[in-house]
Protein backbone atom coordinates (compact mmCIF):
# COMPACT_ATOMS: atom_id res chain seq x y z
CA UNK A 1 0.00 0.00 0.00
CA UNK A 2 1.49 3.36 -1.00
CA UNK A 3 2.18 5.86 1.75
CA UNK A 4 0.71 9.39 1.42
CA UNK A 5 4.13 10.62 0.28
CA UNK A 6 4.27 7.98 -2.48
CA UNK A 7 0.74 8.62 -3.71
CA UNK A 8 0.68 10.61 -6.94
CA UNK A 9 -1.75 13.41 -7.76
CA UNK A 10 -2.14 12.03 -11.29
CA UNK A 11 -1.12 9.20 -13.57
CA UNK A 12 -0.55 9.34 -17.29
CA UNK A 13 -0.16 7.20 -20.34
CA UNK A 14 1.07 7.88 -23.85
CA UNK A 15 -0.30 6.34 -27.01
CA UNK A 16 0.16 6.84 -30.74
CA UNK A 17 -2.24 9.17 -32.50
CA UNK A 18 -2.43 10.85 -35.89
CA UNK A 19 0.29 13.52 -36.05
CA UNK A 20 2.25 12.21 -33.07
CA UNK A 21 2.01 11.01 -29.50
CA UNK A 22 -1.06 11.62 -27.37
CA UNK A 23 -0.69 11.93 -23.59
CA UNK A 24 -3.66 11.40 -21.30
CA UNK A 25 -3.61 11.90 -17.52
CA UNK A 26 -6.12 11.17 -14.77
CA UNK A 27 -6.66 11.98 -11.12
CA UNK A 28 -8.95 10.18 -8.71
CA UNK A 29 -11.79 12.31 -10.17
CA UNK A 30 -11.20 11.82 -13.89
CA UNK A 31 -9.21 12.88 -16.94
CA UNK A 32 -7.31 16.05 -16.09
CA UNK A 33 -5.12 16.47 -19.18
CA UNK A 34 -4.96 15.47 -22.83
CA UNK A 35 -2.03 16.66 -24.91
CA UNK A 36 -1.07 16.26 -28.53
CA UNK A 37 2.55 16.71 -29.45
CA UNK A 38 4.43 17.34 -26.20
CA UNK A 39 7.48 15.32 -25.30
CA UNK A 40 6.70 13.08 -22.32
CA UNK A 41 9.04 14.84 -19.83
CA UNK A 42 7.55 18.23 -20.76
CA UNK A 43 3.99 16.93 -20.38
CA UNK A 44 4.77 15.38 -16.98
CA UNK A 45 6.66 18.43 -15.66
CA UNK A 46 3.94 20.88 -16.70
CA UNK A 47 1.17 18.71 -15.25
CA UNK A 48 3.07 18.22 -11.98
CA UNK A 49 3.47 22.00 -11.68
CA UNK A 50 -0.21 22.60 -12.46
CA UNK A 51 -1.43 19.96 -9.97
CA UNK A 52 1.28 20.57 -7.35
CA UNK A 53 2.32 16.96 -6.97
CA UNK A 54 3.79 13.81 -8.42
CA UNK A 55 2.63 12.55 -11.79
CA UNK A 56 3.51 8.92 -12.45
CA UNK A 57 3.25 6.62 -15.45
CA UNK A 58 0.18 4.39 -15.28
CA UNK A 59 2.28 1.26 -14.92
CA UNK A 60 3.97 2.52 -11.71
CA UNK A 61 3.08 0.38 -8.68
CA UNK A 62 1.94 3.44 -6.71
CA UNK A 63 -0.84 4.21 -9.19
CA UNK A 64 -4.27 3.02 -8.02
CA UNK A 65 -5.87 0.37 -10.23
CA UNK A 66 -8.97 2.55 -10.73
CA UNK A 67 -6.80 5.23 -12.32
CA UNK A 68 -5.37 2.71 -14.77
CA UNK A 69 -8.92 1.67 -15.60
CA UNK A 70 -9.92 5.30 -16.23
CA UNK A 71 -6.89 5.84 -18.48
CA UNK A 72 -7.57 2.65 -20.44
CA UNK A 73 -11.21 3.63 -20.97
CA UNK A 74 -10.34 7.18 -22.02
CA UNK A 75 -7.57 6.19 -24.43
CA UNK A 76 -9.86 3.51 -25.86
CA UNK A 77 -12.57 6.11 -26.48
CA UNK A 78 -10.07 8.51 -28.07
CA UNK A 79 -8.77 5.69 -30.27
CA UNK A 80 -12.33 4.93 -31.35
CA UNK A 81 -12.82 8.63 -32.17
CA UNK A 82 -9.70 8.65 -34.35
CA UNK A 83 -10.94 5.45 -36.06
CA UNK A 84 -14.31 7.07 -36.85
CA UNK A 85 -16.21 4.78 -34.46
CA UNK A 86 -17.06 7.29 -31.69
CA UNK A 87 -18.74 10.70 -31.71
CA UNK A 88 -18.92 11.52 -27.99
CA UNK A 89 -17.04 10.63 -24.83
CA UNK A 90 -18.06 9.02 -21.55
CA UNK A 91 -14.76 9.35 -19.66
CA UNK A 92 -15.07 11.35 -16.43
CA UNK A 93 -13.31 14.74 -16.53
CA UNK A 94 -11.54 16.56 -13.70
CA UNK A 95 -11.87 20.12 -15.01
CA UNK A 96 -9.61 22.31 -12.84
CA UNK A 97 -10.11 25.69 -14.50
CA UNK A 98 -11.40 29.16 -13.64
CA UNK A 99 -15.15 29.84 -13.53
CA UNK A 100 -14.88 31.67 -16.87
CA UNK A 101 -13.04 28.84 -18.56
CA UNK A 102 -15.54 26.33 -17.13
CA UNK A 103 -18.44 28.35 -18.58
CA UNK A 104 -16.79 28.51 -22.02
CA UNK A 105 -15.62 24.89 -22.07
CA UNK A 106 -19.02 23.64 -20.93
CA UNK A 107 -20.55 25.60 -23.80
CA UNK A 108 -18.08 24.07 -26.26
CA UNK A 109 -18.84 20.59 -24.90
CA UNK A 110 -22.48 21.04 -25.94
CA UNK A 111 -21.53 21.16 -29.62
CA UNK A 112 -22.40 17.94 -31.38
CA UNK A 113 -20.05 15.85 -33.50
CA UNK A 114 -19.39 17.71 -36.77
CA UNK A 115 -21.01 20.94 -35.54
CA UNK A 116 -18.91 24.10 -35.46
CA UNK A 117 -19.47 27.54 -34.02
CA UNK A 118 -17.49 30.74 -34.23
CA UNK A 119 -15.87 32.24 -31.16
CA UNK A 120 -18.54 34.96 -31.26
CA UNK A 121 -21.37 32.44 -31.64
CA UNK A 122 -20.13 30.50 -28.63
CA UNK A 123 -19.90 33.75 -26.64
CA UNK A 124 -23.55 34.41 -27.49
CA UNK A 125 -24.61 30.86 -26.61
CA UNK A 126 -23.12 31.18 -23.12
CA UNK A 127 -24.78 34.56 -22.56
CA UNK A 128 -21.70 36.70 -23.11
CA UNK A 129 -22.11 38.32 -26.53
CA UNK A 130 -19.10 40.39 -27.48
CA UNK A 131 -16.67 38.16 -25.59
CA UNK A 132 -15.30 36.33 -28.64
CA UNK A 133 -11.68 37.12 -27.83
CA UNK A 134 -12.06 35.90 -24.23
CA UNK A 135 -13.71 32.73 -25.55
CA UNK A 136 -10.62 32.20 -27.71
CA UNK A 137 -8.42 32.53 -24.65
CA UNK A 138 -10.43 29.90 -22.79
CA UNK A 139 -10.25 27.58 -25.80
CA UNK A 140 -6.47 27.93 -25.79
CA UNK A 141 -6.35 26.89 -22.12
CA UNK A 142 -8.54 23.79 -22.55
CA UNK A 143 -6.72 21.07 -20.59
CA UNK A 144 -8.68 18.21 -22.16
CA UNK A 145 -8.91 18.84 -25.91
CA UNK A 146 -10.73 16.23 -27.94
CA UNK A 147 -12.83 15.28 -24.88
CA UNK A 148 -14.00 18.90 -24.74
CA UNK A 149 -13.99 19.72 -28.46
CA UNK A 150 -12.32 23.14 -28.65
CA UNK A 151 -11.40 22.22 -32.23
CA UNK A 152 -15.05 22.85 -33.15
CA UNK A 153 -14.70 26.57 -32.42
CA UNK A 154 -13.63 28.42 -35.56
CA UNK A 155 -13.30 31.95 -36.93
CA UNK A 156 -16.37 33.96 -37.91
CA UNK A 157 -15.34 33.74 -41.56
CA UNK A 158 -15.14 29.90 -41.34
CA UNK A 159 -11.34 29.93 -41.07
CA UNK A 160 -9.62 27.76 -38.50
CA UNK A 161 -8.75 30.56 -36.10
CA UNK A 162 -6.21 29.05 -33.71
CA UNK A 163 -5.66 25.83 -31.83
CA UNK A 164 -4.28 25.64 -28.33
CA UNK A 165 -4.99 21.95 -27.81
CA UNK A 166 -1.43 21.01 -28.53
CA UNK A 167 2.05 22.03 -27.54
CA UNK A 168 3.28 22.31 -31.10
CA UNK A 169 5.80 25.14 -31.10
CA UNK A 170 4.53 26.60 -34.32
CA UNK A 171 1.06 27.82 -35.19
CA UNK A 172 0.94 25.70 -38.34
CA UNK A 173 1.52 22.50 -36.36
CA UNK A 174 -1.38 23.32 -34.06
CA UNK A 175 -3.61 24.19 -36.99
CA UNK A 176 -2.74 20.88 -38.67
CA UNK A 177 -4.11 19.11 -35.57
CA UNK A 178 -7.29 21.21 -35.64
CA UNK A 179 -7.74 20.56 -39.37
CA UNK A 180 -7.30 16.81 -38.78
CA UNK A 181 -9.84 16.74 -35.92
CA UNK A 182 -12.41 18.71 -37.91
CA UNK A 183 -11.79 16.47 -40.93
CA UNK A 184 -12.49 13.37 -38.82
CA UNK A 185 -15.88 14.91 -38.08
CA UNK A 186 -16.59 15.86 -41.69
CA UNK A 187 -16.41 19.61 -40.97
CA UNK A 188 -14.88 21.95 -43.49
CA UNK A 189 -13.26 25.34 -43.07
CA UNK A 190 -11.35 27.76 -45.21
CA UNK A 191 -7.61 28.00 -44.70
Amino acid sequence: MPTPLDRPVAAFTACPAPLGVLHVATTEIGIVAVDLGAETPTFVDELARRLHGRVLPAEDGNVPAEWRTTLAAATGEIGEFFAGARQSFDAPIDLRVSDWDRLVLTGAARLQFGETASYGELAGRIGRPGAAQAVGGAMGRNPVPILIPCHRIIGANRTLGGYGGSTYADRQGGLAVKRLLLGLEGSTTRD
